[in-house]
């Protein structure tokens, strides 16, 4: 069964410099990068931690406890949703806007709401964790009339661009490209 939201588009690393949106269907939502190796291994741990919840929940309907069984199965099914949904966190583009996925929230924003998308040197957090290094993050500056910005939309610091700079400044360039050409639009 694929799953689509594991891996970003091949277009987006096949694509030559000079296109910067090489789809035919941009009305679909994508990620422009790939799930960073600490996003897809906590994924995985849980996975793991899973399976070994299942056979736990094997064990005690063999043994005849099935509301413990059906617990333990609840429990398992509780650590595979957050496994898929840890995967799918991130930041994704389409033609209708920009999308932020978080762990328990997702938040849209048309391209008419955004002003300005930009990379700036300034403290970021180290994998999510209270503690901050210095670091690039991508801003998104709202169309309001404070013109402040919100959180970050990548770090060089995060799960998915800890230890790949290069990464990061390949995705950053492709959101900012799809803001410039959404924005004039």
């Amino acid at each position: 069964m694929p799953l689509p939201f594991l891996t970003a588009d091949r277009a987006f690393d096949e694509a030559a410099d000079d296109i910067a949106l090489p789809f035919d269907d941009r009305d679909r939502w994508r990620r422009p990068y790939r799930p960073g190796p600490w996003r897809v291994g906590a994924a995985a741990l849980l996975l793991l931690l899973a399976s070994y919840v299942l056979f736990a929940a094997v064990i005690i309907a063999f043994a005849g406890g099935l509301s413990g069984a059906a617990a333990c199965g609840g429990g398992a099914l509780l650590i595979i949703v957050a496994a898929l949904r840890l995967l799918r966190m991130g930041v994704w583009v389409s033609a209708r806007g920009l999308r932020r996925v978080g762990f328990l929230s997702t938040k849209t924003l048309p391209w008419t709401q955004v002003t300005e998308v930009r990379t700036v040197q300034q403290p970021v957090r180290w994998l999510g964790l209270p503690r901050t290094v210095q670091g690039q993050a991508l801003v998104l500056v709202r169309g309001n009339r404070r013109g402040e910005a919100a959180a970050p939309l990548l770090t060089t610091h995060n799960a998915d661009f800890l230890a790949r700079p290069e990464a990061f400044e390949r995705a950053a360039d492709t959101v900012e490209v799809w803001a410039e050409e959404y924005h004039r639009g």
